[in-house]
C-alpha cells in the first residue's frame, strides 16, 4: 500500500516527467536572478532559537489548517514576532499551497524564505530561484545518491541555500557526504506522518558541530523548543502551532525564548 511519501513524490515525478520546458533557459534566468536573501546566515544570526515559521494552508494527515490565510499577512506577523525566516508550502495538490503565497509572503517581509515542497528535478530547483526563494528543500528519504548531489550542487550554483532533510542515521550519513551543511531533523514519518518527539535529539549528536541543524515538526510551544534547544538546536520549523495559534506572533515570541545548548 502507497505511503503519504510515495503518493507525494510519485505525483512529482510524473509532473516532472511531463515537464517539456527546455533546461538552460531556465538555468539562465536563475543565474540572472538577484542575489537572494541569506537563509543559513539568518538562523546562525540570532540571538537564541531561530524560528522558521512556516506558512501552510493544509497537511494531508490533519486536513485543512487555515485554508482561508493571507500568506503576506501572516508573514508581516511572523516577522513582528522576532521569526528568523520564513518556510512557504508551494505544493496545490496535497498542500493547498502556491508559488503565489511564496512571492507574497516575500515581498511582505524582509525575512529570507525557504520553497517547501517535494524537490525531485532539477527544474524544481530553478522554479525555487525563479519564484523568489531564498532557499530550497532537499529530502533524502525522496532522492537517491546521485540526485541528491547534483540538486544540492545546483541550489549552490544558483545562489539558494538548500534544507537538507533526514528522518534517521543512514539519511544524515547521505546527507552530510553529498556535502550537506544545513540539515533538517524531521520528526514526522513521511511514510506514516506520526511524529516521534524523541528522534531529533537522538540525532543530534551525529551531525557533528559545524552543521547549521533545524528540528522539524513536533514543536507545539515553548516546552518542546526549550528541549530542542537544550539539545543544540540552533533552530526549529515550526507549522501547525502557529497557522493554527489565535496569537501567531506571540506564539514565535514564545518559541525564541529558549536559549541554545551546545
Amino acid at each position: 500500500m502507497a505511503t503519504y511519501l510515495d503518493r507525494i513524490v510519485a505525483a512529482h515525478r510524473e509532473a516532472a516527467t511531463a515537464d517539456t520546458r527546455a533546461f538552460e533557459p531556465l538555468l539562465d534566468a536563475a543565474r540572472a536572478m538577484r542575489a537572494p536573501r541569506s537563509f543559513t546566515a539568518a538562523l546562525a544570526a540570532t540571538d537564541g532559537l531561530a524560528v522558521v515559521a512556516e506558512i501552510k494552508r493544509r497537511s494531508p494527515s490533519r486536513g485543512d489548517l487555515a485554508p482561508g490565510l493571507v500568506a503576506g499577512d501572516l508573514a508581516r506577523t511572523y516577522e513582528g514576532g522576532g521569526a528568523a525566516a520564513l518556510s512557504v508550502l508551494t505544493d496545490a495538490e496535497f498542500f493547498a499551497g502556491s508559488p503565489t503565497d511564496l512571492m507574497e509572503a516575500r515581498t511582505a517581509c524582509g525575512l529570507p524564505v525557504l520553497r517547501k515542497d517535494f524537490t525531485v528535478d532539477r527544474r524544481d530547483v530553478l522554479d525555487a530561484r525563479l519564484m523568489g526563494a531564498d532557499a530550497v528543500l532537499l529530502i533524502v528519504a525522496a532522492l537517491d545518491r546521485v540526485e541528491l548531489s547534483e540538486l544540492l550542487a545546483l541550489a549552490t550554483d544558483v545562489q539558494l541555500d538548500a534544507l537538507v532533510e533526514v528522518h534517521d542515521e543512514a539519511e544524515a550519513d547521505r546527507a552530510l557526504a553529498a556535502g550537506a551543511t544545513l540539515v533538517g531533523v524531521n520528526q514526522r514519518d513521511l511514510t506514516t506522518f506520526a511524529v516521534d518527539r524523541t528522534l531529533a535529539r537522538r540525532l543530534r549528536p551525529h551531525l557533528g558541530p559545524d552543521v547549521v541543524a533545524v528540528a522539524e515538526s513536533g514543536v507545539t510551544g515553548a516546552d518542546d523548543a526549550a528541549e530542542l534547544a537544550d539539545a543544540g538546536y540552533g533552530a526549529v520549523l515550526v507549522g501547525e502551532a502557529l497557522v493554527t495559534s489565535t496569537d501567531p506572533a506571540a506564539a514565535v515570541a514564545a518559541l525564541r525564548r529558549s536559549p541554545v545548548g551546545t
